[in-house]
C-alpha cells in the first residue's frame, strides 16, 4: 500500500541547508499498525507531513519516492494529490484544539472531507454519516457534540472528533501524529484502544507517531525508530523491546515510566 523509498527532505530557505530527514525509507501493507517513534526533533512529524502531502512543493527539497497505491505523491499533479488527502488518507494531529476551526461547529468539521470527495451526498447524508463516526468513536452525546463548538467539549472528545473526521471516507491510511498529547493518561488508553478496533474493524493501516513507548508497545505491530532525521533502528515490536539493538533505541525503552513497589519501612 505505501513505500516510502529514500526520502529525503530538506530546508532550502536558509543560507545553508538544513536536511530534516536522510535516507527514510518505509513499506507498509494494507491493515499494518507501525510505530514511529523517537524524541523531539527527531524528524517524525515531518515524514508524517511528508507521506500526507501537507508540505509546501516549493518550501523544500524533496527527494526521494512516497509510492501510494503505486502513486508517487512527491510528483503526482496536485488534483490528484488531493484526491488521495481525505478520502484514501486520513490524518489526525497532535493538537485538537489547534487543529479544529473555533468558529464552526464540530457537526460541520466532521462532515468537510465529505463535502469534498462525496459530492453526491445530500446534507441529511452528510448528517447521518459524521453522527455514525460520532457514535464509531464512542462519544457518549453524539448529538450535543455535532452541535457544538470545540471550546465546549473536553480534550479527549476533541481528539475523538478528530479520529471521526480523519476516518469518514474510510481511508486506507491513517496517520496519527502524536493523537495522545496532553491527555491524561486513562484517555491515552482509550484512544489507544479505539485505534486498534478501527483497524480490526476496518482494516485501516495506522502510522502511529510518538515517543511514548509504552503507548507504541500496547498498539504496534512494528517500530521504526528515528533520530536526528534518520532511521536508526526497525523491526518487530517485540523484538525490539525485548532485544534492542542500538544505545538509542535502549535509553529510550528505558525512559518508560515504570511502577516501583515502595520499600518497606
Amino acid at each position: 500500500m505505501l513505500d516510502v523509498i529514500d526520502l529525503n527532505l530538506e530546508f532550502h530557505d536558509h543560507l545553508v541547508p538544513e536536511t530534516v530527514v536522510y535516507h527514510f525509507n518505509l513499506h507498509m501493507e494494507e491493515g499494518d499498525i507501525i510505530g514511529l517513534v523517537g524524541e523531539s526533533g527527531s524528524g517524525k512529524s515531518m515524514t508524517a507531513l511528508a507521506i500526507a502531502g501537507l508540505l509546501r512543493r516549493h518550501d523544500m527539497k524533496k527527494t526521494g519516492q512516497i509510492l501510494f497505491r503505486g502513486t508517487d505523491l512527491l510528483t503526482c499533479p496536485r488534483n490528484q494529490l488531493r484526491a488521495f488527502q481525505g478520502d484514501d488518507i486520513g490524518i489526525v494531529f497532535q493538537e485538537p484544539m489547534t487543529s479544529l476551526n473555533p468558529v464552526y461547529r464540530i457537526g460541520w468539521q466532521v462532515e468537510e472531507s465529505l463535502r469534498i470527495h462525496r459530492p453526491e451526498m445530500s446534507r441529511d447524508m452528510r448528517r447521518d454519516k459524521a453522527m455514525e463516526m460520532l457514535k464509531a468513536v464512542e462519544l457518549s452525546e453524539p448529538e450535543r457534540i455535532y452541535n457544538s463548538y470545540p471550546h465546549q467539549i473536553s480534550g479527549g472528545q476533541r481528539q475523538r472528533v478528530m479520529i471521526a473526521a480523519a476516518m469518514i471516507c474510510d481511508p486506507r491510511l491513517l496517520i496519527a501524529d502524536e493523537p495522545t498529547t496532553a491527555l491524561d493518561v486513562t484517555v491515552q488508553l482509550q484512544i489507544v484502544k479505539l485505534l486498534s478496533r478501527l483497524n480490526r474493524e476496518k482494516k485501516t493501516g495506522i502510522l502511529f507517531i510518538s515517543h511514548d513507548l509504552s503507548l507504541v508497545k500496547r498498539l504496534c505491530e512494528r517500530i521504526v525508530v528515528m533520530k536526528d532525521g534518520a532511521v536508526v533502528e526497525e523491526g518487530d515490536c517485540q523484538e525490539i523491546f525485548e532485544h534492542p539493538k542500538e544505545p538509542y533505541t535502549r535509553n529510550l525503552i528505558a525512559a518508560i515510566p515504570r511502577c516501583v513497589k515502595p520499600a518497606e519501612v
